[in-house]
């Protein structure tokens, strides 16, 4: 008997790292055991025989030289203004064309496709109609999310910005978000048969890719993986801008429109390395031992020496590149310590982002500090084992922390915590399911529209 067939579209796909990435190609995986996939992506892959799903790469038609011209000249703000939503829109023609083409080839009984980028949408939304086949669409982060998208190039972006969004809810036949706060803040302003159609499918782990910790005798090591954004924050605190700079700043913030004011220093080691610098002091003999190592991170080398320089914190902060996302267990096994920060929300407001990393965390037996505002992460991680909760910029709190972890692994009782009673919860096996259901009440939900 023939597996029925799910026609897939996910611009970023293994072997990328990105968390739409991740999460597409550990759903589809899975999904690839009862459906016939098929993947449409701008992801090169990498040679290979056989594998459980067809991948077919689709090159866009992006404009690179003048993209790059208008970057070295200093004009990235036209191409905010110019290019929306986002420089994939370029991809969406040839999406679109490749897309019909499987659609006859392959005679799939839905469409999925996974955001980000959000131009992919526009494919399904073009797909759905030439086809007439069932839509569910997967947004990991909400275009209006404040904590992804605190601001946009001018208030007109931001109405679009929300239009998409209202749009691919109503056009879809299931919408899936990955966090519930967000979900909720969409849900609130769509009409009754749309807001029946959102459904919440969190990100997760592999199971069997993790397994108790082996932190090295010597030494406390605290772990980050992924990238964090407040480089430059830093490094413009440092330094009194020039003139020049002060001019060019001000014309690109020239009309933009501000949701809210986050704090992106605090999505950078300075506030945990302030705090390891003052847990140090009271503790000299952990000097040199002490260490956060940045796992994962994409920004240049100058740029990341130059921030730690700022804050101070240099030498108890280790920066690595990028790495294959097979090699983060191992990563997060090796570390005594397991960190996570997201920017401060001065007004107070609650956040609607939950890191991607926050799943994997929990699937191991790490203990976990989590500097992060009150919103949807914080909701998510309170109240589980091992978890230590403090606002982003709380350095007193992130050293007595460090402290109490860092003296216990010293006097020999380096503590782990048994959280096998969430594996099943954070599993990607779990994950699938909820997707599978999600998409199969598209289906039927579509089939029922048109009967």
């Amino acid at each position: 008997m023939s597996r029925p067939a799910l026609l897939c579209i996910s611009q970023s796909f293994s072997p990328a790292t990105t968390p739409t990435a991740i999460r597409a190609s550990a759903l589809l995986q899975r999904l690839a055991a009862e459906w016939d996939v098929t993947v449409l992506t701008e992801t090169a892959q990498p040679p290979t025989v056989g594998g459980p799903m067809r991948v077919e790469v689709v090159a866009g038609r992006r404009p690179r030289r003048l993209l790059a011209a208008l970057r070295r000249l200093r004009l990235s703000k036209l191409i905010e203004l110019l290019v929306w939503p986002d420089d994939s829109i370029f991809w969406v023609l040839a999406a679109i064309r490749a897309g019909r083409r499987l659609a006859r080839e392959r005679r799939p009984q839905a469409i999925v496709v996974f955001m980000m980028p959000y131009s992919a949408g526009l494919a399904g939304l073009a797909l759905r109609r030439l086809t007439r086949l069932p839509l569910i669409l997967n947004l990991d982060d909400s275009p209006t999310c404040s904590d992804m998208h605190p601001e946009f190039p001018s208030a007109l972006h931001h109405r679009l910005a929300r239009a998409l969004e209202d749009r691919y809810a109503r056009a879809a036949d299931t919408t899936v978000y990955v966090s519930q706060t967000n979900l909720e803040a969409v849900r609130a302003r769509q009409p009754q048969d749309v807001q029946e159609r959102i459904r919440l499918v969190r990100y997760g782990a592999d199971a069997a890719r993790f397994g108790p910790g082996q932190p090295g005798a010597d030494g406390f090591e605290i772990a980050y993986v992924g990238a964090m954004s407040g480089w430059w924050a830093l490094i413009g605190q440092d330094a009194p801008a020039s003139a020049l700079k002060r001019a060019y700043d001000a014309w690109t913030r020239l009309g933009r429109h501000e949701l809210i004011a986050l704090d992106p220093s605090t999505s950078s080691p300075a506030a945990i390395g302030r705090a390891m610098l003052a847990a140090i002091a009271e503790h000299p003999e952990w000097a040199g031992r002490l260490r956060l190592v940045l796992y994962g991170n994409p920004y240049p080398q100058d740029v990341v020496e130059r921030a730690l320089a700022a804050a101070g914190v240099h030498e108890v902060v280790s920066v690595l590149g990028p790495a294959p996302h097979e090699q983060v267990p191992g990563m997060l096994a090796r570390a005594d310590l397991l960190f996570i920060t997201l920017p401060r929300r001065p007004d107070g407001s609650r956040g609607g982002r939950i890191s991607a990393k926050t799943y994997e965390y929990l699937m191991t037996d790490r203990p976990i500090l989590a500097a992060v505002p009150r919103g949807e992460n914080w909701d998510y991680l309170e109240g589980k084992p091992g978890v230590w909760l403090v606002a982003p910029d709380d350095e007193q709190a992130m050293k007595d922390v460090v402290s109490e972890l860092a003296q216990a692994k010293a006097g020999g009782f380096p503590r782990a915590f048994d959280r096998s009673g969430l594996r099943e919860e954070l599993s990607y096996d779990t994950r699938a399911r909820e997707f599978e259901a999600a998409i199969r009440a598209g289906i039927a939900r579509h089939a029922h529209a048109r009967a």
